[in-house]
């Protein structure tokens, strides 16, 4: 039967994601509006989102941390163009955005040393084959894939090389070792449930040692250069943001941070992530037709978790019928307003991807599921 109760908060978007529990527009009163980004209490504003990230994610003192543009997909680009050059390196790739960072080296930078590592949707690639004589690009937790790398022992403390990380829906989830990676990157629409078009890239000291020392044979845009003078261009990591930002989008920023503190800081940032995944876990435990994507426990993402359909009616459809089928349950949950955007990648099997970062609740994904064992029955007997 058609279930009766809907989630209270029905976003389950991978990015933009739910905003925190009782967030509402009037968060956003204090933002300063019609302020330059350069004025004194906007500057306020962004150092302090930049104090309170190393604070919640635990950051090293020695360790900087700037706002930059374009979201994550920014940032990891300026650490791409920034720091690759000098060293061959190492692309680790088993999802979609993993493939466009071997695309981006390969083809834009076209740096001939390069290794691809690659495993498909839902595994990981053996990361005991990675040279950490080489520079090293991964990212931590696969978003469209659901898998993640289990932890940062594989990454040796004696590398030679750098380790760029594309952290965009790890950071707050996983407490990430931070003496393993050199370049991190993440967005505030992820874990954080703020607004899209805004990265963050934290820099090590062997990172800044780098683009002290480097010189890439390309030529830099304005909005990726870190440098003045070859020295670091310090006041990015003190709130002078590369170009123009949107003051309200910061004050949002700060307004998440300000409730992940509230409610006891990263440790419980980090429960919330797991006992919503536990909730999706015991669903998928009792519903026959679905199952997880990625099959090793110790690598399934916890924040954006990818399920493939099992029931062998599905399983017999060929290709496009497959997709049609997830395009129609979707569609019926949606119609219902009981969950949105919760569709596989484009790019990856057909199947579907619940966001369970920290500002879901797990009593909203409890209320979706039986809408989910809903609509595919009623997708499989049409």
């Amino acid at each position: 039967m058609k279930p009766t109760r809907r989630p209270a908060n029905p976003c389950f978007s991978p990015g933009p994601c739910a905003k925190h529990p009782g967030w509402s527009p009037a968060v956003l009163a204090g933002a300063p509006l019609g302020r330059s980004h350069r004025a004194t209490p906007s500057k306020a504003k962004l150092k302090e989102v930049i104090d309170r990230s190393r604070a919640l994610l635990n950051v090293p003192k020695d360790w900087r941390i700037g706002i930059v543009p374009a979201s994550d997909t920014g940032a990891v680009e300026l650490a791409l163009w920034s720091l690759l050059g000098p060293r061959g390196v190492d692309l680790l790739t088993w999802e979609s955005f993993g493939e466009g960072w071997v695309s981006d080296v390969q083809k834009e930078l076209k740096l001939k040393d390069n290794r691809v590592i690659k495993a498909p949707y839902g595994a990981l690639p053996d990361l005991t084959t990675v040279d950490f004589a080489r520079d090293v690009v991964f990212v931590w937790n696969g978003t469209t894939s659901g898998v993640r790398v289990p932890d940062g022992a594989w990454i040796r403390d004696d590398r030679e090389g750098l380790t760029i990380c594309d952290a965009t829906s790890a950071a707050f989830a996983y407490d990430l070792p931070w003496s393993k990676l050199d370049a991190t990157t993440y967005s505030w629409q992820k874990v954080m449930g703020g607004e899209a078009g805004f990265g963050m890239l934290i820099l090590s000291p062997r990172a800044v040692a780098r683009l002290e020392s480097h010189t890439p044979s390309w030529p830099i845009p304005k909005i990726f250069r870190l440098t003045k003078g070859g020295k670091l261009n310090e006041g990015i990591f003190e709130g002078e943001v590369i170009n123009t930002i949107s003051m309200l989008c910061v004050e949002d920023a700060l307004d998440a941070l300000k409730w992940m503190d509230s409610i006891g800081g990263a440790a419980a940032v980090r429960a919330r992530t797991l006992a919503n995944y536990r909730a999706i876990e015991r669903w998928v435990s009792q519903a026959p037709w679905i199952d997880f994507l990625a099959s090793d426990p110790r690598v399934r993402s916890l924040t954006s978790v990818c399920l493939k359909v099992v029931d062998p009616w599905f399983i017999a459809l060929d290709e496009k019928g497959r997709a049609e089928a997830m395009k129609k349950l979707v569609a019926l949950v949606e119609k219902e307003g009981a969950g949105y955007d919760f569709g596989a990648y484009r790019e990856a099997p057909p199947g579907l991807r619940l966001w369970a970062g920290t500002t879901v609740e797990a009593a909203d994904l409890e209320a979706v599921f039986p809408w989910l064992d809903w609509a595919f029955e009623s997708v499989k007997s049409a």
